[in-house]
């Protein structure tokens, strides 16, 4: 089992590997001059024993039901940067206070295809922490072993059918998480750094 101080150090020295951003459109050409670029920040946040916290947004939601994502959302007026933006909403999703988060950094914005610039922010939960999600936005949250998350070999493209045209995309399924999409390529962009 890791122990907090070996994953905090691999977390940081990912953090100095130099990277560029990621986006949606990474095998899928260009990005589109007029797609918006809203900010957002999403909190990767690693247990101390490397687990990193996931939920599965509720069924009921309007955009991206049932998918698998990190905690976080688009800044609001009231949030000072994306750091505090994904502070906000994981405290909002899952029950995670900030003053149980430390900081480590900030990993690229990752630009989705539904007009954000999503931000990593990665951080270390202090602690003991048993999420209680939020029933309107959050079904369930679970955690994926760093060993899963730090391997590229676990990460796969795919691809279907999307707005009339192939769309490739990448996944990391974990037992019965689809991890896909904007979450997977901001996952894989960390396992290659912590390769590095």
């Amino acid at each position: 089992m890791l122990q907090a101080a070996e994953v905090r150090g691999r977390l940081k020295r990912a953090l100095d590997v130099p990277a560029g951003a990621t986006s949606d459109f990474d095998r899928n050409g260009a990005i589109p001059a007029d797609l918006p670029a809203r900010p957002a920040g999403v909190l990767a946040a690693f247990h101390e024993d490397g687990r990193l916290l996931l939920t599965k947004r509720a069924s009921g939601l309007r955009h991206h039901p049932g998918q698998i994502a990190l905690p976080g959302g688009k800044v609001d007026p009231d949030d000072t940067d994306e750091t505090a933006a994904a502070l906000r909403e994981a405290r909002e999703e899952v029950g995670l206070d900030p003053t149980q988060v430390e900081v480590l950094g900030v990993l690229p914005p990752h630009r989705t295809v539904t007009g954000f610039a999503m931000t990593p922010v990665l951080a270390m939960i202090r602690g003991s922490f048993t999420p209680v999600p939020e029933a309107g936005e959050v079904e369930e949250a679970f955690t994926v072993p760093f060993a899963h998350i730090a391997d590229p070999g676990n990460y796969r493209l795919e691809r279907r059918l999307w707005r009339g045209g192939w769309r490739s995309y990448h996944v990391a399924p974990f037992g019965p998480y689809y991890i896909w999409g904007a979450t997977a390529r901001v996952l894989l962009a960390l396992a290659k750094r912590l390769s590095a």
